[in-house]
C-alpha cells in the first residue's frame, strides 16, 4: 500500500513545486511504499537513526518518531535503539533525541508509580533484577546499556529498596561510578554519613571501599552503574543494610 504524504505540497507547493512533488510522490509514495523490500517499521528505524546521527532533532524528527511509534516501534525498543546509536553518532545527539522520544511515547503511561518514574528519565527501567535479588532488600530492576568496552547498567530501586553492603575488589584500577538519573536515593561508605543523591549527582567508588546504595523510603531511584576497568576485578557481597541503619535516613 502506498504511503500518502502531502507535507511537501502543503508547505512548498507554490515555492518549490518540483521538490514538493519529489518529497510526496517519490520519497514517500515510492521509496517508503516498497514494503516488499523493507517494512515501514524498519524504514522508520533507519530514518530515526540517520536523522539523530546528523543532529537533526527538529519538527521532522518528531514526525518520524511519531511514524516509528505508529509503525510498531515500542518505547522499550526506541530507548534501546537510541542508546545503541549514541555510541556511534554521539552522546549529546542521543540526549536531544531522547528528550523528544520521551514526549512521543509518554502517553503510554499506565499511571503507576513505576511507569511515572520510567517516564521521568531517558533510560529504560529494564527487567526485575532477579539474578541479584538475594543481595537486595526490596525490588530492583536492571537495564544493560553497554556490555562492551565499559559495562554500563541502569539500576532502578523501588522506594525503600537498597543493596547489601559490598566491596568492589581489584588488583589494579577497578571500582565503580554511579551517575544518578532519576528519583532520590542514598549512598553510604562504612564509617561515614549517608549521602543523599539526586539526578545529576556522580559518585566515584574506589576499589576496596565498603558501601551500599539504594532508594529513599518515599521515592523511586535510578542510577547508571559504570564499571571501571581494572585487573582481577570481583565483587564481594556482605551483610544487608539493617532497618535500624536505614530508618535513620531522612
Amino acid at each position: 500500500m502506498a504511503v500518502k504524504q502531502t507535507a511537501g505540497r502543503d508547505s512548498l507547493g507554490e515555492f518549490a513545486p518540483k521538490f514538493a512533488q519529489l518529497n510526496d510522490d517519490v520519497l514517500f509514495g515510492e521509496v517508503w511504499s516498497r514494503e516488499d523490500k523493507l517494512s515501514l517499521r524498519d524504514r522508520s528505524l533507519v530514518t530515526v537513526v540517520a536523522l539523530m546521527a546528523q543532529g537533526l532533532t527538529d519538527s521532522s524528527f518528531t514526525y518520524h518518531l511519531v511514524s516509528a511509534k505508529n509503525n510498531g516501534i515500542t518505547k522499550t525498543e526506541i530507548a534501546e535503539i537510541l542508546t545503541h546509536a549514541a555510541f556511534y553518532s554521539g552522546w549529546p545527539k542521543a540526549w536531544a533525541a531522547f528528550r523528544m522520544a520521551k514526549e512521543v511515547w509518554a502517553e503510554e503511561s499506565d499511571g503507576s508509580a513505576c511507569t511515572e518514574h520510567e517516564n521521568s528519565m531517558v533510560f529504560p527501567i529494564g527487567a526485575p533484577n532477579d539474578a541479584f535479588a538475594q543481595y537486595f532488600i526490596g525490588q530492583s530492576y536492571l537495564a544493560p546499556l553497554s556490555t562492551e568496552q565499559v559495562g554500563i547498567h541502569n539500576v532502578t530501586f523501588e522506594p525503600g529498596c537498597r543493596n547489601n553492603w559490598h566491596i568492589h575488589h581489584a588488583k589494579q584500577g577497578g571500582g565503580q561510578i554511579l551517575v544518578c538519573v532519576a528519583g532520590r536515593g542514598y549512598y553510604q561508605e562504612e564509617g561515614k554519613p549517608a549521602q543523599e543523591l539526586h539526578p545529576g549527582d556522580v559518585v566515584n567508588i574506589p576499589a576496596g571501599v565498603k558501601h551500599w546504595h539504594g532508594a529513599a523510603p518515599d521515592s523511586w531511584f535510578s542510577h547508571l552503574a559504570v564499571e571501571v576497568p581494572g585487573e582481577d576485578c570481583s565483587n564481594e557481597w556482605l551483610e544487608p543494610v539493617t532497618d535500624e541503619v536505614y530508618s535513620k535516613l531522612k
